[in-house]
């Protein structure tokens, strides 16, 4: 019981940061901002899919989001490295 409202609660509290990241992204002015935004938004995602698959017990749900993370940083160095033009 205690653990069916937490991840209920993890999830609405997910879902709202979600919310405010498509807000930002949509008032934002420049690359980076969006870029970080949208880097919210996933790993958001990615949190949501994990606590639901706490909640049904399914370990399909948690091996897709350790994929999904790991796809989610590489996408970010990516970007980070087309943003700067390849400069470190």
């Amino acid at each position: 019981m205690i653990l069916t409202i937490t991840v209920w609660i993890v999830t609405v509290s997910l879902a709202l940061s979600i919310l405010a990241g498509l807000w930002r992204a949509y008032t934002a002015e420049d690359p980076a901002t969006i870029t970080i935004v949208a880097d919210l938004v996933f790993f958001a995602s990615v949190g949501i899919l994990v606590v639901q698959g706490m909640l049904l017990g399914s370990a399909v749900s948690v091996d897709l989001s350790l994929m999904a993370g790991i796809l989610g940083i590489v996408a970010t160095l990516a970007l980070a490295r087309i943003l700067t033009r390849g400069k470190r």
